[in-house]
């Protein structure tokens, strides 16, 4: 991930609420099962830690679940992480649109000729 990417998805990211809070009970496999599916229907997702109860720190808590769902780390500020999963099933719509445009393009040049 690039640079300008990352800081779009920062920015982005502003604007979305904390989906899931890791307390005292840490990361177990519940934890990591509802984060995939909100990756896999959301794509950007903000999580907090509870930093007085938690037995991990943010940044080690964003690593170990970054590698268990596959996905990327945006940031870690403070208590708060956000993570990102492209999912290409969200995107599907987002192609045709765009072909059918360039398809609509070339025909209209094609009448002008």
């Amino acid at each position: 991930m690039t640079s300008k990417e990352r800081a779009n998805l920062r920015a982005q990211a502003n604007s979305i609420e904390v989906l899931y809070q890791i307390g005292k009970g840490g990361i177990n496999d519940a934890f990591i099962e509802q984060t995939k599916a909100a990756l896999k229907k959301r794509e950007l997702i903000k999580l907090k830690v509870l930093l007085e109860s938690s037995p991990v720190t943010p940044r080690e808590a964003a690593d170990e679940i970054a590698e268990k769902t596959e996905s990327e780390v945006v940031q870690v500020i403070g208590g708060c992480m956000v993570f990102y999963k492209y999912n290409p099933e969200l995107h599907k719509d987002e192609k045709k649109k765009t072909v059918s445009k360039a398809k609509r393009l070339s025909d209209i040049k094609g009448k002008r000729r």
